[in-house]
């Protein structure tokens, strides 16, 4: 079980701070024990979090302790950040913890040096100020988040679900970053500019919708060639009706949902066997190499190949 610990300092935004919170507490691997032991670090006793008042069970001492250390945003990101604060963040990187920002807690990160000469990322309308303090900081305030490998940034809200999510698919590979996306109920795939190494999971019917069968079908034989019009057949549908009924409960077509069947699946093929790119793109119903690598690159935002390299040993861990 891995350990995050969430830094909770005076003015914390209460949404940044319970959004890893609830993310790395609910996770759990595919035997059901949990992924994580979430916690959250204090300064000082107590904390002002603006409409009501925090007590840390932890404190600063804890994240020496900690796999991953998660900073939520400042609701005055001008303020200082205390010595001791600082100097336990720059204690833990020197240890090789993985630390990450939500919103405006890249300028708690920023105090520290540490992401001097790396690219980073705020809120939008934080991301001026954040460049003039810290000018030796590359600052992006178009993408939701980046990843430098030990140290994370991601921009303002909901981006910081897209980065937990990343976090998780890290550690655990794409089908425990799955389950906890549906308990985030997280929409299918957000626009950013960066690679969106997070999971590309199905649009949810409703339950008890009569498409649930379908959509079991569909991926179930998601490597044959199939034709809207046999997809249709199968449900016993007009393909005018069947891409109403589509759009009406998935929010997409038949066959774009079932491209990104055959994407999640390659998804899972290229973390967890050694198969060639080539042939996976066969195992998934491409009828071309070019055509899967092309498809692939537009929904996930890397390459194959990039993408293998990322995940695969953090999967197999």
């Amino acid at each position: 079980m891995l350990t995050v610990a969430v830094l909770a300092l005076d003015q914390v935004i209460p949404f940044d701070l319970a959004t890893p919170i609830e993310v790395f507490t609910r996770t759990r691997l595919p035997d059901g024990r949990p992924a994580y032991r979430v916690g959250v670090c204090g300064a000082t006793p107590t904390v002002d979090a603006g409409a009501f008042t925090l007590q840390p069970p932890w404190g600063l001492a804890a994240l020496a302790d900690a796999d991953t250390i998660v900073l939520p945003g400042c609701a005055d990101p001008t303020a200082p950040v205390p010595d001791e604060v600082r100097d336990a963040l720059r204690q833990a990187a020197a240890r090789g913890t993985r630390i990450a920002s939500i919103c405006t807690g890249a300028f708690t990160l920023a105090a520290t040096g540490l992401l001097d000469g790396q690219r980073a990322t705020t809120h939008w309308l934080a991301a001026a100020a954040l460049a003039e303090r810290h000018p030796a900081i590359d600052v992006d305030p178009d993408v939701l988040y980046v990843d430098n490998g030990q140290f994370l940034t991601s921009a303002g809200a909901a981006a910081g679900l897209d980065l937990c999510l990343h976090l998780i698919r890290r550690d655990h590979g794409s089908a425990v970053a799955a389950d906890a996306a549906r308990l985030s109920v997280m929409p299918l795939e957000r626009e950013g500019g960066q690679a969106q190494f997070i999971v590309h999971d199905q649009p949810p019917a409703p339950r008890g919708s009569a498409l649930e069968p379908l959509l079991r079908w569909m991926e179930d034989n998601a490597a044959r060639d199939l034709t809207l019009e046999e997809i249709a057949d199968h449900a016993g549908l007009s393909t005018r009706t069947l891409n109403r009924r589509f759009r009406e409960q998935t929010g997409t077509t038949p066959l774009q949902w079932l491209l990104r069947a055959r994407i999640r699946q390659a998804q899972h093929l290229l973390e967890a066997t050694a198969h060639p790119v080539d042939r996976i793109a066969g195992q998934v119903g491409f009828g071309s190499s070019t055509a899967f690598r092309d498809r692939f690159k537009r929904i996930v935002g890397t390459t194959p190949n990039a993408y293998r390299a990322a995940f695969r040993r953090h999967a197999h861990a």
